[in-house]
């Protein structure tokens, strides 16, 4: 069985993909930045799938690196999955510009560094697919947390016209815009139930919407009919909301 890169691979979401695709047969590169903390869940998921876990050392802001990274993969993905993220602090983004430039940088620069890399080896190829996880905040500019969501909003334009582009070539592309998620990044929060996935949901409906090569994932379900209300709040209605 083939290759599959997780990109991102310490983060709660990322480990329940990781699941879904060893179980489902596939062999594992698991990329991450101190990707040795992975080493106990990769012999675990080895032992119990009997797959491949090879653990990979990426540092997704270190452009310089991404080249290099792929080319010495022995063998190379049959595709590839972005789970990189990292939400930052609103407040203290807008008055200092290196978190500000972490947010973007983390969210959407070093995704795009390292996917233009792998985007133009599936093309040449003519095969392969591309999962990047987005988010709902990049549908609308909230005051909250509009520094990640505009990374965000960023990531899922480029993923559209990736998609466009590769379609010629065989290549699948699938943006996911997860909503709440129960997560060590929004440990803390108080997060409404019934819109709240875990994990390993996220993960069953990537694998399911991978393979039916399908373009946009919402998960759950609902967040894409949420957002469609919220886009189509007049502007100058929306300014005057608290959210």
């Amino acid at each position: 069985m083939a290759y599959v890169l997780i990109v991102g691979a310490k983060s709660d979401i990322a480990k329940a993909i990781a699941r879904v695709y060893a179980n489902n047969g596939y062999d594992l590169y698991l990329a991450a930045r101190n990707s040795g903390e992975l080493k106990l869940f990769s012999n675990d998921l080895c032992l119990r799938t009997q797959r491949t876990i090879r653990l990979i050392e990426l540092d997704i802001l270190d452009f310089n690196s991404h080249q290099k990274l792929y080319d010495h993969l022995e063998e190379k993905p049959e595709g590839v999955i972005f789970a990189v993220g990292y939400q930052g602090k609103q407040q203290k983004a807008q008055n200092d510009f290196f978190e500000a430039k972490q947010i973007i940088d983390t969210n959407y620069s070093g995704i795009l560094s390292l996917l233009n890399i792998i985007a133009n080896d599936f093309e040449q190829r003519k095969s392969g697919w591309v999962v990047g996880i987005s988010s709902v905040a990049g549908d609308r500019g909230r005051k909250s947390n509009y520094m990640y969501g505009s990374a965000k909003a960023g990531l899922s334009a480029y993923l559209s016209g990736l998609r466009n582009r590769l379609y010629d070539s065989g290549v699948a592309v699938l943006t996911v815009k997860p909503g709440f998620v129960h997560t060590k990044m929004t440990e803390g929060m108080d997060l409404p139930s019934r819109l709240t996935a875990k994990p390993k949901e996220v993960a069953k409906d990537i694998y399911k919407a991978q393979q039916k090569r399908n373009n946009v994932l919402y998960s759950k379900w609902v967040w894409k009919y949420i957002m469609l209300i919220i886009k189509r709040i007049p502007e100058w209605k929306f300014k005057k909301m608290n959210i």
